[in-house]
């Protein structure tokens, strides 16, 4: 199965300040570009930004410019689309503007994704999400379903890649069917072998296991009761 960690920003060893800026700090300034693009909407608020991020990864991270670019090829059939019926419809200033700002925000996720450890994002997300425990939230559920999702993610594209290439190779690729088909098969099953994997360490059974056990057992209990050959002393 082809890897596609890299291409969805996951971690990569460096040596950039940015590996030792704190979490919470990269956090908040990833979040910061985003609310900033969405709320001040102008070309000048867009420059700034992509500067910022492509400054981060340039600076921080320490990558080449080639590597931002090709970091952008997957979300660029989207931005192209986009950038076109934003230009086509209210003009080229604001497809800079939407394209720009969503770009900027890409550039600031993955400046996070790519000096983060795994593990230091997830314990981020448990402590996020630790006050919402007295409301019934699972802090530690809540990381592991994030877990899951990053590691099913490179996991389904490079699987669509290699459907891709193999339907390519014989001459289908126009026909539809015989990419989606093998796509959703593989899918289903790896969702199966996740669920399977979780079971057996115990997780996501909650309590009805428990009190299946328990209501068996009552009337396991019940039927013994009323055994007629319990009657004898």
């Amino acid at each position: 199965m082809r890897g596609s960690g890299a291409t969805l920003g996951l971690y990569e060893p460096g040596r950039g300040f940015l590996y030792s800026t704190p979490t919470a700090l990269k956090a908040i300034a990833s979040l910061a570009c985003a609310v900033v693009v969405i709320a001040w909407r102008s070309p000048s608020t867009t420059t700034v930004a992509l500067l910022a991020s492509s400054g981060a990864l340039l600076l921080g991270a320490r990558l080449s410019p080639a590597r931002i670019l090709r970091m952008l090829l997957p979300a660029a059939p989207v931005l192209v689309v986009l950038a076109l019926y934003q230009g086509l419809a209210q003009g080229w200033l604001r497809a800079f503007v939407v394209v720009g700002g969503i770009t900027a925000c890409l550039l600031a996720a993955r400046a996070l994704t790519l000096t983060t450890r795994t593990q230091e994002l997830l314990d981020g997300v448990v402590r996020l999400v630790r006050p919402f425990r007295r409301v019934g939230a699972d802090p530690e559920r809540f990381a592991l379903a994030i877990s899951i999702m990053l590691r099913s993610l490179p996991y389904l594209a490079g699987l669509f890649l290699d459907v891709r290439d193999a339907a390519r190779a014989r001459g289908l690729e126009r026909n539809p069917r015989v990419v989606v088909t093998p796509l959703v098969l593989g899918a289903v099953a790896y969702a199966h072998r996740t669920g399977e994997a979780l079971a057996a360490r115990g997780l996501g059974d909650g309590d009805s296991d428990s009190d299946g056990d328990s209501d068996g057992d009552s009337d396991g209990e019940e039927r013994r009761s009323t055994d007629p050959g319990d009657d004898r002393p």
